[in-house]
């Protein structure tokens, strides 16, 4: 299997909305979009994106994993961006009409087939600065993945950063291509510098999230992470994580704390990113003004596997799914 996002199927769903309307979603061949140097998405970044997993089980049934939070996220990122998007039942059926199309590539568990709704203003305008697109397209790209931790899960290295901020304040909880590009120099640079794996953003002493994934600190019965309050994404996987913990009988607080607070807790606890890609990944060390802290005792705890292997079994179809998460496949 081909690096994670690198391979992709030979169909997409796509739609065009112009003159105040959507046209039928439609399966069509992936193929290079052309686009005029004057396009929207090209000057003023009018995009938004999601991405989720379909999962076949041993019986050989697919389904999506919790597409509705991610119509849900997408919606809310669309709003923030002032572009128009297709209502909430023609979001859902597209995402089931790309895996339909072709469900032929969906690789057995631990492999998936991973969608990526996209969402760009198309209008051919340089002098729309201050007004969103009157054109925009959407698009279902579907790409097959094997298992992201194929050579072995292992702890992250994670520098904590409380000077540099991930995103634009008040705009972390969209998915814009433009919050990944906002901290992308952040974690290349502490990669070359530090050897980190990522960056732990904590503007002001105040930890938020890494600039690709949430973040959750467990020590002794409790679950720590920040709260929703605009600045960090709704994660999908975040969400399923914290209602696992609770059912676990895991104390869930979700407020602001500091990184003094973290750094102080960190060696007697466990700590771990959440996310679609990765589900959950334990963190090892972080890396704070010279200083390198290790969690734990370094590696995966306690907590972070149980609650991954139970979130694993779901997705699969191993285990039972008490939060109806999984949405069969459903083919018009």
């Amino acid at each position: 299997m081909a690096a994670f996002g690198t391979e992709f199927t030979g169909q997409m769903v796509s739609s065009h909305y112009e003159n105040g309307q959507w046209s039928d979603l439609q399966v069509v061949p992936v193929a290079p979009f052309s686009l005029h140097p004057a396009t929207h998405v090209l000057h003023y970044a009018s995009e938004c994106f999601e991405g989720l997993k379909a999962y076949r089980q041993e019986t050989g049934e697919v389904h999506l994993f919790r597409p509705d939070r991610h119509i849900a996220r997408m919606t809310n990122s669309a709003a923030q961006l002032l572009l128009e998007i297709p209502g909430q039942a023609e979001l859902e059926r597209s995402l089931h009409m790309a895996v339909a199309a072709v469900v032929d590539a969906i690789p057995a568990y631990p492999g998936a087939l991973y969608l990526r709704p996209t969402l760009l203003g198309t209008e051919q305008d340089i002098g729309a600065a201050a007004r969103p697109s009157q054109k925009v397209l959407y698009y279902v790209l579907t790409s097959p993945v094997g298992n992201y931790f194929a050579g072995g899960l292992k702890p992250l290295r994670v520098k904590v950063d409380d000077q540099a901020m991930r995103c634009t304040p008040g705009f972390g909880e969209v998915k814009t291509g433009g919050n990944y590009a906002a901290a992308m120099r952040h974690v290349v640079l502490a990669q070359r510098e530090l050897g980190a794996d990522q960056v732990l953003f904590a503007p002001g002493g105040n930890v938020q999230e890494t600039g690709a994934a949430n973040f959750v600190l467990i020590e002794g019965n409790e679950l720590l992470t920040k709260p929703l309050d605009g600045s960090i994404l709704p994660g999908v996987t975040r969400d399923s994580i914290l209602t696992l913990a609770r059912d676990a009988g895991l104390k869930v607080t979700e407020r602001d704390f500091s990184v003094a607070e973290l750094l102080e807790r960190a060696p007697q606890g466990e700590a771990a990113l959440t996310g679609t890609a990765a589900v959950l990944t334990p963190v090892g060390a972080f890396l704070h003004n010279g200083s390198e802290i290790t969690v734990g005792d370094g590696q995966m705890g306690p907590w972070s596997a149980s609650l991954r292997e139970q979130l694993c079994a779901i997705q699969s179809g191993a285990a039972a799914d008490p939060h109806g998460w999984r949405a069969p496949l459903q083919v018009n």
